[in-house]
């Protein structure tokens, strides 16, 4: 396993050092390596560097790793391996809570983060209440997220109508891009998103509980309810985080996870590190051929990811029996 965990880690490493060098403008070796080591601060190749590439190989290597994470933590808690930072809500949430803020008058850069965090946090909340309110089980949870999901997007439908302004500005943030990002914007989404994360690896044991079952998690002493409201509010931070500045990225909690299962066993003090690891990867590949495929233009990683996920949830879906148990 510790081969496996290198391997990741070195192949992250080669991706972080191709999305540096590769784009619109490809960038030789060596002057990067100048660049990173402070030499010409002067050069286009520095300001093109610092602040364009590392911004966005920053972003993406966060973004893989938050949605990752929540895909591993939903899918364990639910026992089924078709559950997804979509499942519960998050997307339509921070979306609503992004286009009702700007409707309101919000200002894109100072108000989006905040809206999009607090939209995907509440919405898990209030998914979690209602399926508390019933049994707090797996299926309710879904089923409650895909109620509350439907609300979401008619709200979302209704505000397009309502201000077609909002709809040519909020394009990319909808489709899930990772272009213009910049430090300052990253600051508050990559903190949260490292605390949730090491958060999220000290829970792993009960995680592995969890995923057993509800009836055998409770006959080892385990808190079902509180374990899973901790770890449904850790996953909401770390997709909400990823939303309010790459937007509405698909997928990566689907595949990232599944995959990872399948090379390194169910065991979430391997797993979670693993899919962290191999989401950065995962993204920021996706990244890098949105930039190189048709360069001098761009196409959004959201585009590239949906193009992906879409075959692979069917895959899960008829050939794999997804909706199964995760850990059977």
């Amino acid at each position: 396993m510790r081969k496996k965990i290198t391997f990741l880690v070195i192949l992250l490493i080669l991706c972080i050092f191709a999305g540096i060098l590769l784009g619109s403008v490809p960038l030789s070796p060596i002057s990067v390596l100048r660049c990173l080591v402070g030499f010409d601060k002067e050069s286009t190749t520095y300001i093109l560097v610092n602040t364009v590439r590392l911004p966005r190989v920053a972003g993406a290597c966060l973004a893989g790793m938050g949605l990752a994470a929540s895909g591993v933590i939903l899918q364990s808690i639910m026992n089924n391996s078709l559950a997804s930072p979509n499942t519960i809500g998050v997307n339509s949430g921070a979306g609503f809570a992004v286009m009702l803020t700007l409707m309101l008058g919000g200002s894109y850069t100072s108000a989006v983060p905040a809206s999009a965090f607090m939209g995907a946090l509440i919405t898990t909340l209030v998914i979690f209440g209602l399926a508390y309110m019933a049994d707090s089980s797996r299926t309710t949870i879904i089923l409650a997220g895909i109620t509350v999901s439907s609300f979401l997007n008619a709200g979302i439908n209704t505000i397009k109508l309502l201000d077609t302004d909002i709809t040519v500005n909020l394009t990319t943030f909808m489709i899930g891009s990772l272009s213009g990002i910049t430090l300052d914007r990253l600051k508050f989404p990559a903190v949260a998103i490292i605390v949730a994360l090491l958060l999220s690896f000290s829970l792993t044991k009960p995680l592995n509980v969890l995923g057993l079952g509800d009836d055998i998690a409770r006959s080892l002493g385990l808190n079902v309810t509180s374990i899973r409201l901790i770890l449904l509010v850790l996953s909401s931070v770390l997709s909400g985080c990823v939303v309010s500045y790459a937007g509405l990225l698909s997928f990566v909690g689907l595949i990232v996870p599944h995959i990872c299962r399948r090379l390194f066993g169910n065991d979430a003090r391997y797993l979670l590190p693993c899919s962290v690891l191999l989401g950065a990867c995962f993204v920021l590949l996706c990244d890098i051929v949105g930039r190189v495929l048709f360069a001098p233009f761009e196409l959004p990683a959201g585009v590239l990811l949906s193009f992906i996920g879409g075959p692979f949830f069917l895959y899960l879906l008829f050939i794999k029996k997804g909706g199964r148990r995760v850990n059977a």
